[in-house]
């Protein structure tokens, strides 16, 4: 499909929704993440949710944005958000003399020919241009923080920045443990029970709690690479804990991660981390990115992975409501007056996909 094409200018907007195709354009991106690949987006949509990939073509310049499309109940309407994680635009080139307003033009009328009237997404930290091709459209905000190790850096200087206690922990659960990689079915069974229980302790939300398909598809897609590292107990032979991580160009994502809680002391998803930086840093990966704590918080999961470096990147969201009357109609249909009274406070986004009506 291709829509708003200006054959004067050259200036085109393509929706992308072929497996091939996609890969195809991402294969000429330099700096990407496994967020963006078409079987992440497969794997992470829902039933009402629409992968689509917008490309947007000028001289000099190739633009590439991929969103999920949802239709808004009892309405005409669609919005459209990216999946979760790490996502915005990404740049296979751009011209120094790129005209933002004509990229806004064409991707505005993209918009409102398909009646999309808010668009939401989690930008990614360690891409370049987001910030200076999205202004001027909608709002970008700084939720919190995200921690990342070097990796080219060298291993001994990564080491440097471990928490002083970080490191007597690592050299006692190195006497006790073993890190190994598999990918058996025994071992996937294991790493999810050990998962499951972990979301159990922390009372996680019902969307934390993969089932067995979800981890299949991550083991087999051809998109991206993705490793179980899990942790022996060398005196029971047992898995006391483990983790995934994505591989994707030259970043690495902490993606998951079990442990058994009668081993907590020994401090095995710290070994495996330390373990998966090593070996990453081997393979020349660029960035070992851990993420941040819940809800973009300063918590003690944050403090967790701040222990391993103190470098951390700003992570960022795009809200754009690109039809404000209808965006209000909708808003105040689903919150009634509430929304007029309270429509500076509420944060969700968008608004009349907000529990704020079931809270008042």
């Amino acid at each position: 499909m291709t829509v708003g094409c200006d054959q004067i200018n050259e200036l085109m907007i393509e929706i992308i929704e072929d497996r091939k195709q996609w890969c195809e354009q991402l294969s000429s991106v330099e700096n990407l993440d496994f967020y963006h690949t078409y079987d992440y987006h497969q794997l992470s949509k829902k039933n009402d949710e629409r992968p689509v990939l917008i490309k947007y073509t000028a001289p000099g310049t190739c633009l590439l944005l991929p969103l999920l499309l949802r239709n808004i109940e009892n309405s005409e309407y669609k919005d459209a958000i990216s999946v979760y994680g790490y996502a915005g635009i990404l740049t296979s080139q751009i011209d120094d003399g790129f005209n933002t307003r004509r990229f806004h033009s064409l991707l505005n009328a993209y918009f409102n020919e398909n009646k999309i009237i808010s668009v939401f997404s989690r930008l990614h930290p360690y891409l370049e241009h987001q910030e200076d091709l999205l202004k001027g459209l909608g709002s970008i905000t700084t939720l919190g923080k995200v921690v990342y190790i070097d990796l080219k850096d060298t291993v001994e200087n990564q080491r440097k920045m471990f928490n002083k206690r970080m490191k007597t922990y690592l050299n006692k659960s190195r006497k006790i443990c073993t890190v190994i990689e598999s990918k058996s079915d025994e071992a996937i069974k294991t790493f999810i029970r050990l998962y499951h229980e972990n979301m159990k302790r922390v009372d996680a939300d019902d969307s934390y709690f993969f089932d067995k398909c979800y981890f299949e598809r991550l083991f087999s897609s051809t998109g991206f690479t993705t490793r179980l590292m899990l942790c022996i107990n060398n005196n029971t032979n047992t898995v006391i804990a483990g983790a995934l991580f994505i591989e994707k160009g030259k970043i690495i994502q902490y993606h998951l991660s079990g442990l058994d809680y009668d081993y907590y002391d020994l401090n095995a998803v710290k070994l495996i981390i330390d373990e998966m930086r090593i070996k990453s840093t081997q393979q020349g990966f660029e960035y070992l990115n851990l993420g941040g704590g819940r809800g973009s918080r300063e918590d003690s999961l944050f403090v967790f992975k701040h222990n391993f470096s103190k470098h951390y990147k700003e992570f960022k969201i795009w809200k754009y409501i690109v039809n404000q009357e209808v965006y209000d109609s909708l808003t105040h249909a689903h919150l009634g007056n509430s929304y007029s009274n309270t429509c500076d406070s509420i944060q969700f986004f968008p608004a009349y996909r907000s529990n704020l009506k079931t809270q008042l």
